[in-house]
């Protein structure tokens, strides 16, 4: 990965540069972004470009032994920790390395949801290990084999369990010599304190509609008008308009969330007791974070909801079908009840992440939903 081939962020870029050029650059850099954005793409650039062998002013050369290698994610003294979910195949990035680099190489824009179902985790969700924080700790006692620097790139550090977070915080405190640590999150707020204080934040900003629309018609040779679409649709996130890009190419491109979130209010509304059991048996056999991704989106759709009625129309980026539904709901609820069911449902997500059974999480929030939109609040 090269800086060139990020489109946009050139801020980003010259900040990094010029921390390499005049030997400024910080020991452990925490790229903070939204999901969806550039954070993790321009830690591989920065990667590539310490390590570079004949690099340039404004970028790696692209075409000596190093960045070959890098760009291929098998340079030796490239090391990258990812979240993984406990299954047979191991609890480690060790054991995840090839089809993280088949995934990454296929895109680097790129979700937690599309890692663990590329990985087969089903119902489990992913975590960095207390096992994977030894294993750091070895690594980064072995001299560089080839590179200037010894680079260790951690995905989403906020996922580490204590014992591995505090291992990390340990290392960041006395790094070994020549040693970049490299920690991309999309949620800074739950890394400790102290590992925040030990590292050099790079703000990534999210990508602009005209950079999302000119990267789909650069790289998934869409058309003018349905990449402008579906950058909107995106609003900065470059993952999600890959996603939807790739929904429109199957014929799709409705989204399977909003159908699902669709039925289940009609559902509630109706209070049709039979078809809320049946979702919420087919609600717990989805996989662990299509489960939160679910609740996401309808945290999301409720918030829309409260704008449209709020007049706030504008700040609204919906598809033709979710705005229909935004409309026509906004006539039973109040701001009230949007609050009741907001809470809720960060109460569920909640309950999920602590491994609840999922069918019982549902279905006691239908039943509570059930009463609620027939009462006058």
């Amino acid at each position: 990965m090269q800086f060139s081939d990020i489109i946009g962020h050139d801020d980003t870029k010259q900040l990094l540069l010029r921390a390499v050029q005049t030997n400024h650059l910080a020991h452990a850099l925490l790229f903070d972004g939204p999901v969806g954005s550039a954070n993790l793409t321009l830690a591989l650039a920065l990667a590539q470009y310490v390590n570079c062998e004949d690099r340039r002013d404004a970028d790696a050369c692209g075409r000596c032994a190093a960045c070959v290698k890098i760009q291929k994610l098998v340079h030796p003294d490239l090391h990258m920790v990812f979240p993984v979910a406990n299954t047979a195949k191991g609890k480690t990035s060790e054991a995840y390395l090839t089809d993280w680099r088949a995934f990454l190489l296929e895109s680097p824009y790129r979700t937690l949801p599309n890692w663990l179902e590329t990985t087969g985790a089903d119902n489990k969700q992913g975590n960095i290990s207390a096992e994977e924080a030894r294993n750091i700790l070895q690594k980064l006692s072995l001299k560089s084999y080839e590179g200037t620097y010894k680079i260790m790139l951690i995905w989403l550090p906020e996922l580490m369990n204590v014992a591995s977070a505090n291992a990390l915080l340990k290392v960041l405190e006395e790094p070994p010599a020549q040693t970049l640590f490299l920690l991309v999150t999309n949620q800074p707020d739950k890394l400790l304190i102290t590992i925040l204080s030990r590292t050099q934040r790079v703000a990534v900003r999210a990508f602009t509609d005209d950079e999302v629309a000119t990267y789909l018609r650069q790289y998934e040779n869409l058309d003018e008008t349905t990449a402008r679409r579906l950058a909107y649709l995106a609003d900065g996130n470059l993952a999600e308009a890959l996603q939807l890009s790739h929904n429109e190419a199957k014929g799709t491109g409705v989204s399977e969330q909003h159908a699902w979130f669709a039925e289940w209010m009609r559902d509630c509304y109706r209070q049709d007791l039979t078809k809320l059991v049946k979702q919420a048996e087919q609600f717990d056999g989805f996989s662990k974070e299509k489960q939160k991704g679910l609740f996401d989106y309808s945290i999301r759709l409720y918030r829309s909801l409260f704008l449209w009625q709020q007049g706030a129309s504008d700040l609204l980026r919906l598809p033709d079908d979710e705005l229909s539904f935004v409309k026509n709901f906004s006539k039973v609820l109040t701001v009230n009840h949007i609050e009741r069911i907001v809470a809720d449902l960060n109460e569920a997500t909640y309950h999920l992440e602590r491994n609840a059974r999922a069918k019982m999480v549902l279905l006691d929030m239908s039943l509570t939903f059930t009463r609620l939109i027939k009462t006058k609040l």
